[in-house]
């Protein structure tokens, strides 16, 4: 879902695909174990990982994709193991019950949002076009950005920017947005653009990139969606399974990275008050993230913000 601030508006469809999923061999290898278990694809989007996830499987294995974003339907191949589920992985616990799966060899995630939507204008997700301020990754949900810009407090637009989007000048450009849609309509990505004119730092396409960033976290609520997926991965997990999760931020890095060493999102791991530390019940697979080789990195720039981890559920959890 998130990307480098910046680096999604390098993106172009490389032969005419959809999306070029990053770290292929690298999170297949780090996943797929048992060529006869079960595997859930969290993030469906073009279909990359999950078909070479249906090749190490055989004809007693089974695949589960989840996509929010009903056009990855488009991209299902003609395989009757797999299983496409139009819903926010999130909800990843309740939709593996209904289709009677209690416990997953392996789940993986590629949280990075595909080239498709930022090339489709209407989405709103770039900052390439004139559309909309939409960004919205199901179509179904009511909030858009435009939505956010209009009702959130300044205090709620400083805290926004300066979390998700690490923008340098957060304070300032909250309070500028609540002036200027006193004044004028902040419905479009241009009137936007043009409404932040003025308070713009350093390169004026990093910075809106950014800005950006930040609003598409918070109207997919993206950070949260995360670590339900990671808490729920746990009790879905069969004994030596594993989740593999490619983020392409630090905010997000920084949240898987500490569930997979401590199994807690806090930044320390904290005991109780008779200093029992949690038992964390997954072990590293990879001590340091996996990033892309040289010979990625030219066949697809995008990976270049793209780190892997991979952990395990213990056998004895």
């Amino acid at each position: 879902m998130c990307m480098h601030p910046g680096e999604n508006e390098t993106i172009t469809k490389q032969g005419g695909e959809y999306h070029i999923p990053v770290l292929l061999h690298e999170t297949i290898d780090g996943l797929v174990t048992n060529p006869g278990g079960v595997y859930v694809d969290c993030t469906f989007g073009g279909g990359g990982h999950s078909r070479a996830i249906l090749e190490r499987l055989n004809e007693n294995g089974m695949l589960l994709a989840f996509d929010q974003d009903d056009d990855a339907r488009k991209n299902l191949p003609d395989d009757k193991r797999i299983v496409f589920i139009p819903q926010n992985f999130r909800h990843l616990q309740r939709f593996l019950r209904l289709h009677k799966i209690t416990a997953a060899d392996g789940i993986m995630a590629d949280l990075g949002v595909s080239s498709h939507q930022f090339d489709e204008a209407e989405r709103g997700f770039s900052i390439r076009f004139d559309a909309a301020l939409d960004m919205r990754m199901d179509r179904r949900q009511a909030v858009t950005a435009a939505d956010i810009l209009k009702n959130f407090s300044e205090t709620q637009l400083h805290k926004l920017f300066e979390q998700y989007g690490e923008v340098t000048n957060a304070k300032t450009l909250a309070k500028t947005i609540v002036q200027q849609r006193a004044a004028v309509t902040v419905k479009t990505i241009n009137e936007l653009k043009q409404a932040l004119q003025p308070v713009v730092k350093g390169n004026p396409q990093k910075y809106f990139a950014q800005v950006f960033q930040a609003l598409r976290i918070e109207v997919n609520d993206e950070l949260g969606a995360l670590k339900d997926l990671l808490q729920q991965s746990i009790n879905l997990l069969k004994p030596s399974g594993r989740v593999a999760i490619i983020t392409f931020h630090s905010l997000e890095d920084r949240i898987v990275k500490n569930f997979f060493r401590a199994g807690t999102f806090a930044e320390t791991e904290t005991g109780d008050l008779y200093g029992n530390k949690n038992e964390n019940p997954l072990k590293l697979v990879n001590k340091k993230p996996i990033t892309a080789s040289a010979a990625e990195l030219k066949q697809n720039p995008r990976s270049r913000s793209a780190k892997l981890r991979v952990a395990e559920k213990k056998t004895d959890y």
